[in-house]
């Protein structure tokens, strides 16, 4: 007789929470979009639908035959990360997108997240059983990284860049590499982005001329940040310092600012729900994660570990990242906030990586 799965209930729960906050913040920012937008709940919704279609496939199929294969999953993300930079689809100025008809758009880059994570895994698992030095396996892995990070950096996305080598840092820190390769990575770090930053501040046109206008519209953005300037954080900070501990009301957000369906959905939450609100999601982030680490700390297998750390690793890091940056603690990144924001390719590839850790869960 075949035996039951069980569900991790609470892993479950925390995400229909997590989508009754997602309609509720949508809905709410559609007075300031144009009505061709009109449907975002709706897709929303759908997404959703299948998201959870996709955990009960994910859980009954075999994951090592996905792990085995993860090499090839990567390929095929390279590749259309590099077709989308040929005939993608651009908005507001970045080629990240493409245009998939009744479907809506498609975005390799969140779904590199997926294959980077198994095949990192598969990676450092083969290297720590084979017993090959820590020096072996940083190259390795540091390839394999950044062949997606230049294509993804090419789009303009930078904050999926940074995701990426989130996933990398902490894999490798999981693997037990020598401290000592992090500080020597952290010294070549600090001399790099000091050169880049000296050019920006006092070398501006040889700046342009080496890295293009892109990353310096990007830095712009980043000096916004330290300086508390520009109007998308101005009116965000604005928005949840003045919804109370109840806030303004459900579709009663008080001022506009962009992006506020998907990388700024906290902010539009916290106008809406104010203070009551924004502890009960960060409540269930907070309960999720926990859910999660706790499966993780439990598992013996190593591959499993490295797996499950890669996916804490993009979860805790964008939660960090999306509230900070729209309360003006962080810079802005373009990062969504997991199961929250709205978008089918952030939606569906996040729902991927919990099936694969229940997936993980139900292996003894």
């Amino acid at each position: 007789m075949k035996k039951r799965i069980k569900i991790n209930k609470t892993i479950i729960f925390c995400l229909f929470i997590f989508y009754l906050i997602s309609i509720l913040s949508i809905s709410s920012t559609l007075n300031y979009l144009p009505e061709t937008l009109n449907n975002l709940v709706i897709k929303q919704t759908i997404f959703y639908i299948l998201g959870i279609i996709l955990i009960f496939i994910m859980i009954n199929i075999d994951l090592n035959i996905l792990i085995n294969k993860a090499k090839y999953i990567y390929l095929l993300n390279v590749f259309l990360l590099l077709l989308v930079l040929l005939i993608g689809t651009e908005t507001n100025g970045i080629k990240a997108w493409f245009y998939i008809p009744i479907f809506g758009s498609f975005q390799p880059s969140e779904f590199m997240k997926i294959s980077l994570i198994l095949y990192l895994g598969n990676i450092i698992n083969k290297n720590r059983k084979n017993e090959q030095s820590d020096l072996n396996l940083i190259i390795k892995c540091l390839i394999i990284t950044l062949i997606p990070s230049i294509l993804t950096f090419l789009e303009p996305d930078t904050g999926a860049v940074i995701v990426y080598f989130v996933i990398l840092i902490v894999m490798l820190f999981v693997s037990g590499i020598n401290l000592k390769w992090f500080i020597y990575f952290i010294f070549l770090g600090i001399l790099g982005i000091g050169s880049i930053l000296y050019l920006y501040l006092y070398k501006q046109d040889l700046f342009i001329n080496i890295f293009g206008s892109s990353l310096f519209y990007r830095l712009d953005r980043l000096f916004d940040f330290i300086n508390l300037s520009g109007m998308q954080l101005n009116n965000s900070i604005i928005s949840i310092s003045s919804s109370g501990i109840f806030g303004h009301g459900i579709n009663n957000i008080p001022i506009y600012f962009p992006e506020l369906q998907t990388d700024f959905i906290f902010a539009s939450f916290t106008s809406c729900f104010g203070l009551l609100g924004s502890i009960i999601l960060i409540m269930a982030i907070f309960i999720f994660d926990k859910e999660i680490i706790n499966i993780a700390k439990n598992k013996k297998e190593n591959i499993y570990k490295y797996i499950l750390s890669g996916i804490c690793s993009v979860l805790i890091y964008q939660q960090i990242q999306n509230i900070s940056m729209t309360i003006g603690l962080l810079p802005i990144t373009g990062i969504t906030l997991p199961f929250i924001s709205y978008g089918g390719s952030s939606l569906i590839s996040f729902i991927i990586l919990i099936g694969i850790v229940l997936n993980i869960q139900k292996n003894k």
